[in-house]
């Protein structure tokens, strides 16, 4: 069938059954191609997953696989899938994504954080524009000669437009990188995203004098009036930024204000407008005769940046624009690419030129800026990588000088390419420059394990890394600080860690704005204008009151590596333990509430159990920070805190005797310590190792017997200390998950602490017949953990350091 004739293309088809071909109608057609993208891209995504590069690989591969350059080659196949004619509707549905993307640019952009990060920042974004630009301008005086076709371009333009293309930095794909590779949260990360920032508002500058410049093209009959309009477009453009700074800035300030959780409605309708608002401003900036592109970004950098509206157009915008029109946006790129174009050694040479003066000058711009600002040598150089990454900012550069035919075909495809290379080689080279995080080694865990101090000397210090995964964790964990802070002997030391699932559909506004500089990775510096932080607004209202220093951080990672962000800080800051929440989280009454919280932080949980430098707690929370009225700045301190200890033996429940003694030592707490013992020895001996003596061998008698001691000594020890002020109570061994369930279930106890411990065999052929719903908590753990017997009781399950040994011996 002969192609359509493109002044009768009609949107839908009535049908093969009718004799129609959907792939010669407008809607069908789009349909495959946009599939056809997705899939592509995704493929690609999965495959380049473990190099560890970013999405934006995989989306301009996808692209240019699908175009002239690979697949295009069949003809047959380019005019059935991708004929002429549905181009430019294609394109009209991937410029919308596009604009909404530049809103999201401008979104993410915090101006502020270049004055955060100090002069150093301003200087390393300078030098790292500066010299790639020259470079560009040095090296586009040789192209215009070699390239063919170039050589009728206007001189100012293309040198623009190369300088440009050298010297720009892609901001959310060097977002993206840096969480990847764990360097969001340190100075080099915080550093480069100032530097980026920065640079992508000089590189939107610059783009938008070349577009003014290029005109309608560079044709020698319009050359005598380019120059006058030119000007006024420049003029309009001034204009335009300052209205939008004067003007609109403000009333987005207004608008963010409104922006509240109680009045969803109002907030539609301001989001609502918001987005009329991107459109306008794009149509504006194209009747400028700049690029529409380019007042979207401005309008996104009128938003506020710290506020819940921004999150709130985040997650509205985000998903779509990124998961469906983007890749739409790559595929149209990628039809314009042919790589055929670079034909002989001459043109491969010159790709390689322009990709070493890309590279030369951007890294070595921002090398030795970064020496000068005093900055070590291995993050100077691991700066400079990462401010040469390129990306979807890069190819609407390409794109705009393409259609300004400022770019010919083969210099457009020597620049795709090497905007390619410089994002692909990011990521290798910063891994092989620049690692901040030390992988944990058995080695070195076992010098990391910190015992809980003996509370003898005014000068001991206790220290906890508790990890929230939002808001919702914090009465909690502050009411369980209030419990185990003593009030004389010993201080309590807090390392708050805030962690932040790190998805593809992250945007880096969400990401930075959880970062706050100060340690390693990065501790909150309580500036001005954070203060909507619940998070760090509990705890220090929280501080302020009670006998703890409190430490604020931040890990942003995917879940697989989460743990690695733990352990770093629990080895960099000596803590004896880690308080992780619990996957789900129950209100009052046993009402379960999950609607925060992934399951993936069940994985998260048992990674850290298995292989934490450090002591473990799980804290399984039914509303343990809800008991009373009392505010956060009121954390409860003349309420009676009752709690239940649960003594099988063995090492874990050793460590929650220990936790449990300075519960006792706080006025606050009622303790009750309940012992399960053996039938035979009820009074005598500790039940881990209630097994027929012909079971034992003579070495792991031995370990038993020396586990008996140990528990014995503990019980006496606790008691001694205790006694007074500690209820304790003896239960036979008999029934074991009836009596842990009567525990659970009543209403005495406010939280149940229990070692996830090893038990006798019989005890754990009883427990078997219960199905492990939370495995990694232990049989008991398990048990009070489940939301199937209507426990009322918070739990918090405690595994000791490096046990390992001794549960060998016991299996």
């Amino acid at each position: 069938m002969l192609p359509p004739n493109i002044t009768s293309i009609k949107t839908s088809s009535d049908g093969v059954w009718q004799g129609d071909n959907p792939l010669n109608f407008a809607f069908p057609l789009l349909i495959i191609q946009t599939t056809l993208v997705l899939l592509t891209s995704h493929c690609l995504a999965v495959l380049i997953k473990p190099l560890r590069q970013p999405k934006v690989i995989a989306e301009i591969l996808g692209g240019i696989l699908l175009g002239p350059s690979a697949l295009g080659r069949n003809k047959e196949y380019l005019h059935l899938v991708f004929p002429s004619w549905s181009t430019p509707i294609l394109e009209s549905l991937a410029s919308v994504g596009l604009l909404f993307f530049l809103f999201l640019v401008g979104l993410e952009l915090d101006l502020s954080s270049i004055r955060q990060n100090g002069k150093s920042a301003f200087k390393i974004a300078l030098a790292g524009i500066t010299l790639p630009f020259l470079f560009g301008a040095g090296v586009s005086l040789f192209l215009q000669k070699a390239v063919h076709g170039e050589n009728k371009v206007g001189y100012g333009q293309f040198i623009i437009f190369m300088g440009v293309s050298l010297s720009i930095t892609a901001f959310p794909v060097l977002a993206r990188i840096l969480a990847d590779l764990k360097l969001l949260t340190t100075q080099v990360g915080q550093t480069a995203m100032a530097a980026a920032a920065f640079n992508d508002v000089v590189a939107w500058i610059l783009l938008a004098l070349a577009v003014s410049l290029a005109g309608k093209g560079s044709g020698a009959e319009s050359h005598h009036q380019s120059s006058l309009i030119s000007i006024w477009v420049l003029i309009s453009g001034v204009a335009f930024v300052a209205f939008m700074l004067i003007v609109v800035r403000p009333i987005m300030d207004w608008v963010a204000r409104q922006c509240s959780s109680d009045n969803v409605l109002v907030d539609d309708v301001y989001i609502c407008l918001t987005l009329v608002g991107v459109m306008v401003s794009g149509f504006l900036t194209d009747l400028i005769g700049i690029h529409a592109i380019f007042g979207a970004f401005v309008f996104g950098l009128t938003i506020p940046k710290g506020g819940e509206f921004a999150v709130r157009l985040m997650k509205k915008i985000q998903d779509f624009v990124s998961g469906l029109l983007l890749p739409l946006y790559f595929a149209s790129s990628g039809l314009k690419t042919d790589v055929a174009k670079i034909r002989g050694i001459e043109a491969w040479g010159l790709l390689v030129l322009v990709i070493s003066m890309a590279c030369a000058g951007k890294i070595l711009g921002t090398f030795v800026m970064a020496l000068l600002c005093m900055i070590p040598v291995r993050e100077s150089l691991a700066l400079g990588v990462l401010m040469n990454t390129k990306g979807l900012v890069e190819l609407i550069v390409l794109n705009i000088g393409r259609e300004k035919k400022v770019l010919n075909d083969e210099m457009f495809a020597i620049l795709v390419l090497m905007a390619l290379f410089t994002t692909f080689m990011t990521t290798p080279m910063v891994m092989a420059i620049y690692k901040p995080f030390r992988r944990l080694t058995p080695q070195n865990q076992r010098g990391l394990e910190r015992q809980l101090p003996p509370a003898k000397d005014s000068k001991d210090e206790f220290r906890i890394q508790a990890c929230v995964h939002g808001p919702e964790n914090v009465p909690s964990l502050i009411k369980l600080t209030e419990l185990i802070r003593t009030t004389e002997k010993s201080t309590l030391k807090l390392y708050v860690m805030r962690l932040v699932e790190l998805t593809d559909r992250s945007s880096s506004i969400l990401m930075v704005q959880k970062t706050r500089k100060n340690g390693v990775p990065f501790i909150n510096r309580f500036r001005q204008g954070m203060s909507h932080d619940q998070i760090v607004t509990s705890f220090e209202a929280y501080k302020q009151l009670r006998r703890v220093t409190i430490r604020h951080s931040t890990a942003i990672s995917a879940l697989s590596t989460m743990h690695e962000d733990i352990f770093h800080v629990a080895e960099a800051k000596r803590v004896a333990m880690i308080v992780l929440p619990f996957h789900k989280q129950w209100r009052r009454e046993g009402e379960e509430e999950i609607d925060r919280v992934s399951h993936g932080w069940r994985e998260v949980n048992r990674t850290v159990l298995q292989n934490a430098p450090c002591s473990v707690a799980v804290l399984v929370d039914r509303g343990f920070g809800f008991g009373s009225d009392q505010t956060v700045a009121e954390p409860a301190a003349t309420v009676l805190k009752r709690v239940c200890i649960i003594f099988f033996g063995g090492p874990d429940d050793r460590r929650a005797l220990d936790l449990g003694g300075r519960m006792a030592e706080n006025p606050g707490g009622n303790v009750t310590l309940v012992r399960f013992i053996g039938q035979a020895r009820r009074a005598a001996t500790s039940s881990i190792a209630e097994r027929p003596t012909s079971d034992i061998s003579t070495e792991n008698g031995i370990r038993f017997s020396r586990e008996r001691e140990l528990d014995e000594a503990a019980v006496d020890d606790f008691m001694r200390k205790w006694g007074g002020s500690v209820e304790y109570e003896e239960k036979v061994m008999a029934n074991v998950k009836d009596e842990v369930l009567k525990i659970g279930q009543s209403r005495d106890y406010e939280l149940v602490v229990v070692g996830k411990g090893r038990f006798p065999s019989t005890i754990e052929a009883e427990l078997a017949d219960h199905q492990p719903e939370n495995v990694g908590l232990g049989l008991i753990g398990n048990i009070l953990a489940s939301s199937d017997h209507g426990i009322f009781a918070s739990v918090l399950v405690i595994q000791q350091h490096n046990v390992a040994d001794i549960n060998e011996a016991i299996v």
